[in-house]
């Protein structure tokens, strides 16, 4: 029997983006650094767009150096992060393998602080260690090419100055800068030029390599913590009131080509118009946030409450879906570091505690257990749930995991031996 054609018609229906919405939503997702790179190539084929970069005066590189400039905080008194310690240990794996030379590393490691930075003296250290101060400044030496470069520095200089010569920027002119931060930190460029001796074109293009380098290496093992990079939005407490700004010098200026008669002209002025939605919306979303979490703003991430997209989307009038693309790669400069946007989102575990807020006691117990004695997990679960928010074991390991802290044998360390007094 010979096959038959035979021609039907049915209805599907199918969801299409135009060209503007798509673009829309892409800049509403991407963060000041990819948004900038997408409006260079949007300029390179559209002779009606014209783009331009921010003139930073020397004080906008310091959002998130401010805390490095400023005296040593409380943070100085506390230890560093349990995951910044499982981080050196591994790297004290792989670089020393000398068992005096691991038992000094062990006193220098007691010193680490959550910045990164030395606490305490090379010389106090090499006495806890019953070794001389020369041989102790070669174990930090050993400890100082570990990554990322700059933990274990005694000071915010020699921080800056183990990244610079890593990247094989440590010339006589940054050497001068380094030494003199002083001046950086106010902006007196044309101070430091002629202590130099360099034009100050030469200085600013040094302030440059400087803006990428990390001031506080081990703040990045904190839960929270958005990596290097400008921040999209900055949060100062100004006389009592907390002002929320975006961050003029992470993106780029759009106008209008003043040629009227240039090809692109209305796609030009639709893209002008998408990013100016799309500050304001992150705005918007930005001050919701962080008005709600004003106790984090006072106290860390420790006093984070819970918080759904839903409560801000009804409070905005922007949809949830809005709200979750804002909030994707957005990160804020606050006094207590740089944190993603997103990462102020928390459910809630009853009784009104968030479970960021849970994290980040969970990190603080671990940073306070006696390190020859690790907590295990049903111990940690048992101390967190006194609180009267019961807390499963499962729950702690998840989270453990999250904040990148090891189980409880990996934490343990022999405590380091302490050398025979001589004679």
């Amino acid at each position: 029997m010979a096959a038959r054609q035979q021609m039907t018609v049915t209805t599907t229906q199918r969801l299409a983006l135009n060209t503007g919405l798509a673009a829309s939503l892409r800049m509403l997702k991407a963060d000041a650094a990819g948004l900038t790179r997408y409006l260079e190539e949007a300029a390179a084929e559209n002779p009606s767009l014209v783009i331009t970069k921010p003139e930073r005066a020397p004080a906008d590189w310091l959002p998130r150096w401010t805390s490095a400039f400023a005296p040593p905080s409380v943070e100085t008194a506390a230890g560093a992060t349990p995951s910044l310690i499982a981080h050196v240990m591994a790297e004290m794996d792989r670089r020393i393998t000398d068992r005096a030379q691991r038992s000094i590393a062990g006193h220098f490691l007691e010193a680490l602080e959550p910045s990164g930075w030395l606490g305490r003296s090379v010389a106090a250290i090499a006495q806890d260690a019953g070794c001389s101060v020369a041989v102790a400044e070669a174990v930090l030496a050993l400890l100082q090419q570990g990554e990322p470069r700059g933990l274990f520095a005694r000071s915010l200089a020699e921080c800056l100055r183990l990244q610079a010569d890593e990247v094989g920027a440590l010339d006589p002119p940054m050497a001068v800068m380094l030494d003199h931060l002083d001046l950086l930190a106010t902006g007196d460029l044309a101070a430091l030029a002629r202590r130099a001796k360099v034009p100050e074109a030469e200085i600013k293009a040094r302030l440059r390599i400087i803006r990428g380098f990390n001031p506080k290496p081990g703040a990045a093992f904190v839960q929270g913590a958005a990596p290097l990079r400008e921040p999209d939005l900055i949060v100062r407490a100004v006389a009592g009131t907390w002002q929320i700004a975006l961050n003029g010098s992470a993106l780029p200026s759009v106008t209008l080509a003043t040629d009227r008669k240039a090809a692109g002209r209305a796609a030009a002025r639709s893209l002008v118009t998408m990013i100016a939605e799309r500050n304001n919306t992150l705005l918007l979303v930005g001050q919701e946030v962080l008005w709600r979490q004003e106790a984090a703003l006072k106290a860390g991430l420790g006093a984070v409450v819970p918080l759904r997209m839903t409560d801000v989307a009804a409070a905005t009038g922007l949809a949830e879906s809005t709200i979750s693309r804002v909030v994707a790669g957005t990160a804020v400069d606050t006094p207590h570091g740089t944190w993603w946007l997103r990462h102020l989102f928390s459910r809630d575990m009853g009784d009104g505690t968030s479970s960021v807020a849970v994290r980040d006691r969970l990190a603080a117990l671990i940073a306070r257990e006696d390190a020859a004695r690790p907590l295990s997990d049903d111990a940690l679960a048992a101390s967190l749930s006194e609180g009267g928010v019961q807390i499963a074991r499962r729950t702690v390991a998840k989270y453990r995991c999250l904040l990148r802290i090891p189980a409880a044998h990996a934490r343990r360390v022999t405590p380091p031996r302490k050398a025979a007094p001589k004679g």
